[in-house]
């Protein structure tokens, strides 16, 4: 690669075939000098960090299930949880620390998660392309439809993918030269990714297959530095292994339970179409069929001299085992679009670096895509700091669960009170959560029903109601079609009312409650279920 400046102030950047893997013409001329636009590109994210962070203080809904669950697992900090390992715990306890335990501190590292993200991927399209690319990248990525949304919520995905794009960040500067300094930066943030999500075992995929094809990343990987990245690597995550070795391998089953491999659900075509149609909502409508496109198209030069560089190969084989994966995945039993999140670190530097090469038509679909998403994200954050504003479009059914919790809770305690019981036993575990998230329940015992012998969720694994235990419970029930399961557990089981929470939008929060007492854990399996909800038993 050869940088130069003209007489105009131009940056101009001329790149080998066998370095791009793309067609050369003429050289690009960039419109600003690198610096100028290496400055645009930070005011650009920061303005985006600071709208989110004020979105966070102003918005008025509680936290989901799932980041009060990641709040409850901050307060013992270790090496792993029940379906999880744990990153996100960890940052969700260095931020509550710093600044206390208001929710919105509870997802403070989310914003600034992804602005580091946006960042690392920036830099790396810049050495693999030029410094246009570099900053259309990151300011793609800051506005991505799920970006918009990730970006006020605290979840695994966000943590995941600062790992990854500093992974990939590393790899390209090894890639170009021996570095002891990336090669340290690579381990720890494989070791970083895998700490966050069990789904970034896709990174060490991509490293393996980028390395048979991309002749550089072989010789950075194929090498001393490449085999102090894996120490690292494997010393950062063994402390996840062997908690999981300590608990029964708790999260992996828990992992494997997901995919949910049932044999009389097998091979659902609608559900294999949700999960691409998901996609679009990921990275956007346009956006995603171009990804697919330049992937198909850099299959093309598989076959190829393998001494050659391929940086275009390279990414893609960060990409193409999670898409297709996950999509046979979703065809036989079930995925949720965010499975193949991992994927759109490498994808979107494929995406960009396209769109930014050929004809003018291809700038144009980037600037447009940005605009639409800018304008859907902006209108989302409005939304979410807005109820009155929320009902008004319609929309409350999207908010419906995170709203009203504060009342739910002491509308549950009030009824307690009422049936002169001092414990409480729920049948959903974001029920459970959010109550000890927003609940006062410092006279009340806690317990979760087990509907199977063995926990189910991180709730059933650490307060389980265990058999033997006497004393008059009061069930709040959100399932129906359990309570007749849940009845045969209990020596006296009897209705006691219902409560009912507005949301607003006439969307409404209802459970059923039953006084109940003398429970025994019996043998509990798939057919006696079928008898105890369609009759007696023989």
């Amino acid at each position: 690669m050869h940088i130069s400046w003209d007489a105009n102030g131009f940056d101009t950047v001329t790149r080998p075939p066998h370095e791009t893997g793309m067609s050369v013409h003429t050289p690009h001329l960039v419109a600003m000098r690198a610096p100028t636009l290496a400055l645009i590109t930070a005011i650009a994210l920061a303005s985006l960090l600071g709208l989110r962070i004020l979105a966070l203080f102003l918005d008025p809904n509680v936290l989901y299930a799932d980041e009060t669950q990641y709040w409850l697992w901050s307060q013992n900090p270790d090496w792993g949880y029940f379906s999880k390992p744990p990153m996100v715990a960890w940052l969700i306890a260095v931020t509550t620390a710093v600044f206390g335990d208001a929710d919105w501190a509870v997802r403070l590292s989310a914003p600034v998660l992804h602005t580091m993200t946006a960042t690392l991927l920036g830099l790396t399209a810049a050495r693999l392309f030029d410094a246009r690319t570099g900053a259309w990248t990151a300011i793609t990525w800051a506005t991505l439809p799920s970006v918009w949304l990730s970006s006020v919520i605290i979840s695994t995905d966000a943590v995941m993918l600062t790992g990854v794009s500093a992974a990939l960040y590393a790899l390209v500067r090894l890639r170009e030269g021996p570095d002891w300094r990336f090669a340290l930066v690579l381990g720890a943030a494989t070791g970083y990714a895998f700490l966050s999500k069990y789904t970034a075992v896709y990174l060490l995929i991509g490293l393996g297959l980028s390395g048979i094809v991309d002749a550089p990343v072989r010789r950075a990987l194929v090498s001393v530095q490449g085999m102090a990245a894996l120490v690292l690597f494997g010393a950062l995550a063994s402390g996840n292994l062997v908690w999981n070795a300590a608990h029964d391998f708790a999260t992996l089953s828990h992992t494997a339970a997901n995919a949910n491999w049932n044999p009389e659900t097998l091979f659902r075509a609608h559900k294999m179409r949700d999960f691409l149609v998901g996609q679009l909502g990921i990275v956007g409508p346009v956006l995603f069929p171009i990804l697919i496109w330049v992937m198909a198209r850099s299959f093309r030069t598989l076959g190829i001299d393998v001494t050659a560089a391929r940086p275009q190969l390279m990414l893609t084989l960060f990409v193409a085992p999670v898409l297709l994966t996950v999509t046979i995945q979703s065809f036989i039993s079930r995925a949720h679009a965010n499975w193949a999140a991992v994927a759109y670190a490498a994808g979107l530097i494929l995406i960009v670096g396209f769109l930014m090469e050929g004809k003018r038509w291809r700038r144009w679909i980037l600037f447009v895509s940005v605009g639409l998403h800018s304008a859907i994200g902006l209108a989302f954050l409005a939304l979410a700091c807005s109820t009155t504003l929320t009902d008004a479009a319609g929309l409350s059914n999207a908010f419906k669960r995170v709203r009203g919790w504060p009342e739910t809770v002491q509308a549950v305690e009030r009824a307690a009170r009422e049936a002169n019981v001092a414990t409480i036993v729920y049948d959903n575990r974001n029920d459970f959560h959010q109550m000890q998230r927003y609940g006062e329940t410092r006279n009340l015992a806690m317990f979760m029903w087990m509907r199977y012998p063995y926990p189910q969720n991180f709730a059933e694994q650490n307060w389980p109601l265990l058999p033997g235990y006497d004393e008059p419970v009061l069930i709040v029930s959100e399932r129906p079609r359990e309570v007749p399961i849940m009845a045969r557990n209990f020596n006296r089981f009897e209705p006691a009312g219902n409560i009912v929470i507005e949301l607003g939008g006439n969307r409404k929060r209802r459970y059923n409650l039953y006084l109940a007492q003398g429970f025994m854990m019996l043998d509990q399996n798939k057919d006696r279920e079928v008898r105890t909800l369609t009759g007696p038993e023989d």
